[in-house]
């Protein structure tokens, strides 16, 4: 449970197409590594979270793979108690660049 918020911040690094090739499965695999730090981490996080991350961008090409990822981490994150500005600084801290806001409340229907 503690892995889906980790899979919140890198839902947010996916493309544009039509059709969900990614599962809410993995989503959180690619997010796992990320949990521990999201939790209870401190500074930048662990490669392997970062690794996940980039692997999870990778995975999201269309506009219904960022929907169904999105969506997958927000309804996880809701069991967890992460720390919400290690959540929205993840991309940055894996050198990654969003568009858009890592938040709880992003609208995962206006992700494109």
């Amino acid at each position: 449970m503690a892995q889906l918020a980790a899979v919140f911040v890198l839902l947010f690094l996916v493309v544009a197409a039509s059709e969900a090739a990614i599962t809410c499965s993995d989503v959180i695999n690619d997010l796992r590594p990320c949990v521990s730090y999201l939790v209870s981490g401190a500074g930048k996080p662990p490669a392997a979270c970062c690794a996940g991350v980039s692997t999870l961008a990778s995975a999201s090409a269309s506009s219904a793979d960022k929907k169904t990822a999105c969506e997958c981490i927000k309804n996880s994150a809701k069991n967890i108690k992460l720390k919400a500005d290690l959540a929205q600084a993840l991309p940055k801290n894996c050198g990654i660049n969003l568009p858009f806001a890592v938040s709880p409340n992003t609208d995962c229907s206006k992700i494109g």
